[in-house]
């Protein structure tokens, strides 16, 4: 009987679990007693190893506990109630690999660090912020101008359409020049000489030390409060430049913007001086040294005729040319006369005798003109004639080129002089210094909202960093 009953048990056990997973759904299920469905491997009798559960082929929704292998129970008491196990196709890879859901942490040291370093590094900041923003830091208002370097060229009256004037844009060097200059410490320094600087930047001086300059500083304090006051807004492409001024009372803002325009023009007009003044430096020069050399060649030409006495020495030449010629001619005439007298008259007559001596008195006296004109001739001064006006000659020459030269020189001047003025530069402004009417600034709302940023991303930041180098050790 004790084999039978364990080969009994055996079977049942096998049978329950090849019994299909319609069992748990409402099929047929082995009750005790009844055959098993499947085929069972006789056991031989007598003591056997413990089966073992093959896997199930199909997913079961209960498993059902055999009566035979069940612990026994006490009389009159209830058969306990089978538990439900979810099949294990229907869970989810990460719920048969999950490990158990810890339960929540509890309040521990570190934990109340961090909350604490919160409230002393970013709330209390933060509010401290905002006090000081809403309660302590002054109204400021501001004043906006807007203006460019424009450049005009008007048509010289040669040019086929004269008169006409363009208006080209600025140059970006000129603008270059003046946005620089409107942040230069000599101009905040100007400004500060005419209007005041440190006491209209010092009116809420000292209840609100952060936006207020103190009377007491530099002029290089000046100036870098100067930066934080005065914004330049530059578009390089159009080349206007836009100025955005606040002080505590909207006519300091204004008053400063209007002093900052007058500047710039005054700069710009500078530069426009110097430029006219480098346009024609080079002709002006070239000016100068023509008539130098005009002067010079004056004064020696007026030397030569202090010293020959001649003031044109091809007039006195014509002169002396006219004198051989007369001569020549009273030649000519007295030898008429000598051949007539030969021809009517006998030999011996006196008449002969002096018209031979006329004849040879005018001869030598042509030789004598002639002379003056070769080497060794003494011309007026003492001087060869030849040289007198070779020198003579020379000088002209030179006063000549020394003329026309100054007057080249003269017409360039003139041109550049034309060319420069019809090329002017000026400041033209088409915003003019405005005058507020309600306070812009300081923007609080937008400072309050990048203290509170970058306070908590220093501290998340800081307590990242501890905690990694923390774990470390």
């Amino acid at each position: 009987m004790a084999e039978t009953s364990g080969t009994r048990e055996v079977a049942g056990t096998v049978s329950a679990a090849a019994a299909p997973s319609g069992a748990a759904g409402g099929g047929p299920t082995a009750m005790p007693g009844q055959a098993p469905q499947a085929a069972v491997t006789p056991v031989r009798p007598g003591p056997q190893p413990a089966p073992t559960q093959p896997a199930p082929t199909q997913p079961a929704q209960a498993q059902a506990v055999h009566p035979a292998s069940a612990p026994p129970r006490a009389p009159g008491a209830q058969p306990p109630a089978a538990r439900a196990v979810p099949p294990a196709a229907a869970q989810t890879p990460a719920q048969r690999a999950a490990p158990p859901v810890a339960g929540p942490a509890p309040l521990r040291r570190r934990h109340r660090g961090i909350l604490l370093s919160f409230v002393l590094l970013v709330l209390l900041p933060v509010i401290a912020t905002a006090a000081y923003l809403w309660l302590m830091a002054e109204d400021q208002y501001a004043s906006t101008v807007s203006f460019s370097v424009r450049k005009e060229e008007t048509s010289s009256s040669l040019d086929l359409l004269g008169g006409i004037t363009r208006l080209t844009g600025s140059a970006s060097s000129d603008s270059d020049i003046l946005y620089d200059f409107i942040r230069s410490q000599d101009l905040v320094a100007t400004i500060d000489a005419d209007l005041d600087l440190r006491a209209r930047f010092s009116r809420a001086w000292p209840g609100d030390p952060v936006f207020a300059f103190n009377p007491e500083g530099t002029i290089e304090d000046l100036h870098r409060h100067w930066e934080r006051r005065v914004k330049i807004i530059y578009d390089t492409s159009s080349g206007i430049i836009t100025l955005r001024v606040t002080a505590f009372t909207p006519q300091d803002a204004q008053e400063i913007a209007t002093a900052i325009y007058g500047e710039s023009s005054r700069m710009i007009n500078a530069l426009a001086q110097d430029a006219r003044a480098d346009a024609t430096r080079y002709a002006q020069d070239e000016l100068d040294r023509a008539l130098e050399r005009l002067k010079d060649a004056r004064e020696r030409m007026t030397g030569f005729r202090l010293q020959t006495q001649i003031v044109d020495p091809q007039a006195d030449l014509q002169g002396q040319m006219g004198v051989i010629n007369t001569l020549q001619s009273q030649l000519a005439e007295a030898m008429v006369e000598l051949d007539l007298l030969r021809e009517t008259t006998r030999e011996g007559d006196p008449r002969l005798t002096q018209i031979a001596r006329r004849i040879e008195v005018i001869e030598n006296r042509i030789i004598a003109e002639r002379r003056k004109f070769g080497e060794g001739g003494q011309g007026p001064g003492g001087a060869d004639y030849a040289r007198l006006v070779g020198e003579f000659e020379r000088l002209m020459v030179d006063l000549d080129f020394a003329e026309q030269s100054y007057r080249a020189a003269m017409a360039a001047y003139d041109g550049a002089v034309s060319e420069a003025q019809r090329q002017s530069r000026y400041l033209a402004a088409h915003v003019r210094p405005t005058l507020a009417q309600r306070a812009m600034f300081p923007e609080r709302e937008l400072l309050l909202a990048l203290a509170g940023f970058f306070l908590l991303m220093a501290w998340a930041v800081g307590v990242l960093v501890y905690y990694s180098v923390r774990d470390r050790r």
